[in-house]
């Protein structure tokens, strides 16, 4: 019984497989276009140029980091250099991507066609997700509306059917839905995983499935650059490290090429739910699931709970129901939180949009006005009397008129976006850039007051993902250098910086 048993499992793997012919591809993630050394677009030129020369590539995939910091400019030049590409290419962002994107990832979505892609070869379904994070520094995460996307793509593949699913993280805890992806890839015949995301060439962790995480094409200290070339064979899955100018290889790992045997009853560490047990007392009132994520703070506004999500919806939920009243379509992502105020028994919520707009709503979900900006608006507004105060990522902090939202007044001097939330403090408003800097400007006429910066050279440790506090004329933030640092609200003058706590944002 037993040999009949290992007879129909070797007939199954053999079923399973029998369609696919050898083929090869190339695999490159962690480009980093716009980095500060310069080489990066170097690196990928000579990449590029050594792909097109070899005749036996049928694709190419990028795991994500195809930029240093999600800038229109840097997009626009990654994909001038893959274009020229004599074969097609896939691609996903990554952290660097979307992290610190002005547009709040919706320029890769425009640059590249999609954040995400589907398509099949030879016999093998090839699956690539985005995976965050977005506007905010957190760990990774597969967003909302591309895990659905995932589900009915996966709907569509035969249990049978080899999969090769690619994100830019690994899967395991630095993603914080790993689990939910791996649990889905188990319903399949996955018979492995890529990533980038680490920089280097190496066997990863992803529970049962079989995982592989690609070099960075970045020189780094050496003399060039590199990328992984995958043949794809009956039996196994082989990488070969690969050097563009000096043809360099080294094979260096493989994979079994096998339907694995997925056991639902083995345990792996998954969150844990379990100290809800011990308060029985603290339990939900009710939930929501949202079409996308939801990375903004909700706004409480009468009986209705309101906010954005990453589709470009603004809801507006029942307070105590937890129902959907109404909503209202953008036309990009929302990363604003909602602001709202009422003057005369008018109430008005505003909030801004990647659609490059500010938009104005009353609590009945209708537009009461749509200023236009230069750019996407990141930023979350903050409403003082009649004045909304807001920036963007057109490198502009303005105030706009409540009941209009006409501009009184715009601050041009900025050489990054605006991604968090302002402070009023007596004469002044309070933002930070990502371009370096803390901004102090007059709240009447937008004039600039002074600037002030932790004294990096990095962009990442701007003071900008971060809301001041002001106390008794100090200015206290905490910034991605992980310095909480102490400033004079009168001079913008650093009185005091400790890195004791550690920690990254406030």
């Amino acid at each position: 019984m037993k040999q009949v048993f290992l007879s129909t499992l070797l007939l199954l793997s053999l079923t399973l497989f029998a369609q696919k012919k050898p083929f090869r591809f190339a695999f490159i993630s962690d480009t980093h276009i716009g980095s500060p050394n310069g080489g990066a677009d170097e690196d990928l030129r000579r990449t590029v140029a050594d792909i097109n020369s070899m005749s036996d590539v049928d694709f190419v995939v990028l795991t994500g980091d195809i930029t240093e910091l999600g800038k229109n400019e840097e997009l626009a030049l990654a994909k001038q250099i893959l274009d020229s590409l004599n074969i097609p290419y896939y691609i996903i962002p990554g952290n660097h991507d979307t992290g610190w994107s002005e547009s709040g990832g919706l320029s890769f979505t425009k640059t590249f066609g999609d954040d995400k892609f589907y398509f099949k070869h030879n016999g093998i379904h090839f699956i690539g997700c985005a995976s965050g994070p977005y506007v905010r520094m957190s760990d990774g995460h597969v967003p909302r509306h591309a895990v659905n996307w995932m589900k009915d793509k996966l709907k569509m593949i035969g249990k049978n059917e080899p999969v090769i699913f690619l994100n830019h993280y690994p899967l395991d805890n630095g993603l914080d839905n790993w689990y939910e992806i791996i649990d889905m890839l188990k319903e399949k015949a996955t018979i492995l995983a890529l990533c980038g995301h680490g920089h280097s060439n190496r066997p990863v962790q992803a529970e049962e499935l079989p995982a592989v995480m690609g070099r960075s094409n970045l020189r780094a200290k050496a003399a060039e650059g590199g990328y992984n070339l995958v043949d794809v064979r009956q039996d196994s899955i082989l990488f070969t490290e690969r050097k563009p100018v000096s043809k360099e290889e080294k094979k260096w790992t493989g994979v079994a090429v096998s339907r694995q045997p997925y056991n639902k009853a083995k345990a792996f560490p998954r969150p844990d739910f379990s100290i809800n047990q011990q308060y029985p007392q603290a339990s939900a009132a009710w939930t929501y699931s949202s079409a996308a994520n939801v990375i903004s703070t909700p706004a409480v506004v009468g009986n209705l709970v309101v906010f954005g999500n990453q589709n470009g919806t603004i809801e507006a939920l029942d307070l105590a129901k937890g129902s959907r009243k109404w909503s209202f379509a953008t036309g990009g992502p929302i990363f604003s939180s909602p602001a709202f105020a009422t003057a005369n028994g008018n109430t008005k919520i505003v909030v801004g949009s990647a659609d490059s707009s500010v938009y104005c709503l009353d609590p009945k979900g209708k537009l009461v006005w749509k200023t236009a900006t230069g750019a996407s608006v990141l930023g979350s507004p903050l409403i003082e009397g009649d004045v909304v105060y807001i920036g963007g990522s057109d490198h502009s902090f303005r105030a706009l008129d409540l009941a209009t939202g006409k501009e009184r007044w715009a601050f041009s001097g900025l050489a990054g976006p605006v991604v968090s939330k302002p402070v009023v403090y007596k004469n002044a408003v309070v933002f930070g850039a990502w371009d370096r800097n803390l901004y102090a400007v007059n709240k009447e006429n937008g004039s600039l007051l002074w600037k002030w910066n932790n004294g990096s050279s990095v962009i990442n440790f701007s003071p900008a993902a971060c809301i001041p506090v002001i106390k008794d004329d100090v200015v206290y933030v905490v910034a991605p250098d992980r310095f909480l640092s102490a400033i004079d609200f009168t001079t913008g003058n650093t009185l005091w910086r400790t890195k004791e706590a550690t920690v990254r944002e406030s």
